[in-house]
């Protein structure tokens, strides 16, 4: 696989945030994120991680009746990351 450069990822990793901001509040699986941007799955997945050492999002590692994931992820926009976004709009 040829290798993407810094400021293609940083592109794609714009694309996932718009779309998390235009979902917001809710949270979304992995794969639903890839397939909004017809990407890989893993290569989304390492971009959100990136994101989320730089808090721009957060991981929601439990259901809604509170049990852990064991193999999946929910990501959404960091509160303030979203309050960012808001304003500039």
């Amino acid at each position: 696989m040829p290798k993407i450069s810094k400021k293609k990822k940083d592109k794609i990793s714009e694309q996932i945030l718009h779309y998390l901001f235009s979902i917001s509040p809710e949270a979304r699986f992995t794969s639903q994120i890839a397939e909004e941007l017809a990407r890989d799955e893993e290569f989304i997945k390492s971009l959100l991680i990136d994101l989320k050492k730089n808090n721009f999002v957060l991981e929601v590692n439990k259901n809604a009746s509170g049990k852990d994931y064991l193999r999946r992820q929910r990501w959404r926009l960091s509160d303030k990351v979203f309050s960012v976004y808001n304003n500039k709009q």
